[in-house]
């Protein structure tokens, strides 16, 4: 039996001067969201089920920007976009511009699960997830003072992107990826975090990804696939590949950062930003959770 390993992320980016009890709150909802998943792993269960239960940690949290605590888009709305994809079988889910599903990891696995599609967007993704017996909530749900204010003032956040990838004790991977977006982005705008490929992969023949960083250029590079397809038709490390997509990402002026683990359990964590905020359980069972 392989021994599980997990590595999840919470948003690359400036990360603006916080206190030191925001410091601890933001490390508290990392590791919350690292021990959901990694109990899942512990217990023999799948790595599908310990992803989502981490990214569902994450969009519960108002600290990120996911879910309950998703950015303002210009018009002043909600709109969410997820995906999570299984390393076994390639199979795939997501949705995208929902603002009424109050977990959409949940509609993005129902779409891979229950529905021939890869990818739903708006009110119809949100009737499907209705449909499928998924929580809807009022667009207020996801409201915070602080993400207002930001958009008010016309501050930047971190890109926001949440994420998880797992390794399961029967070796299969998966990913997962949520995300409200950036501050003040235009309505209907749809990044890399529901596009399979860009911010979400998987493969049991070489790694799981989940990225977090400017989404267009994620999208133009394929980076998710980018690092998969680099360790299984080169024989790259997973340090390597991961390295060299954020190369390229960087060369197209982009920043940002991903989470990776391989089949053998290896992880990485790299980013270009000034700060990713990210935690992991190795296959050793070490944890390191970081904010910068």
């Amino acid at each position: 039996m392989t021994r599980p390993a997990i590595a999840i992320h919470g948003g690359a980016g400036v990360m603006r001067k916080i206190t030191r009890s925001k410091e601890g709150a933001y490390l508290a909802g990392l590791t919350r969201a690292l021990e959901a998943g990694y109990r899942v792993l512990e217990k023999g269960g799948a790595s599908l089920d310990a992803v989502t239960a981490a990214v569902v940690a994450l969009e519960d949290d108002p600290l990120f920007n996911a879910g309950r605590g998703a950015v303002y888009s210009s018009a002043g709305t909600h709109e969410l976009d997820a995906s999570i994809m299984d390393g076994k079988t390639l199979r795939a889910g997501a949705v995208a511009a929902v603002s009424r599903i109050k977990n959409p990891v949940l509609a993005a696995r129902a779409v891979m699960e229950k529905s021939p599609n890869v990818l739903l967007a708006g009110r119809a993704a949100e009737q499907f997830a209705k449909r499928n017996g998924l929580a809807l909530v009022r667009p207020a749900y996801f409201h915070t003072a602080e993400r207002l204010a930001d958009l008010r003032k016309g501050r930047k956040s971190c890109h926001g992107t949440v994420g998880a990838v797992a390794l399961d004790r029967r070796g299969n991977l998966a990913a997962a990826t949520s995300t409200g977006g950036y501050t003040g982005k235009a309505p209907g705008r749809i990044g890399d975090s529901p596009i399979i490929g860009a911010g979400t992969y998987a493969d049991n023949a070489s790694c799981a990804v989940s990225g977090t960083g400017w989404g267009e250029a994620f999208i133009r590079l394929a980076i998710a696939h980018e690092v998969c397809a680099r360790m299984r038709y080169r024989g790259d490390s997973l340090a390597r590949a991961a390295a060299f997509a954020l190369a390229r990402l960087k060369r197209l002026g982009g920043d940002g950062g991903l989470v990776a683990v391989d089949r053998r359990g290896t992880i990485a964590m790299p980013f270009n930003s000034r700060g990713m905020l990210r935690a992991c359980v190795g296959s050793d069972g070490g944890r390191v959770v970081r904010i910068c």
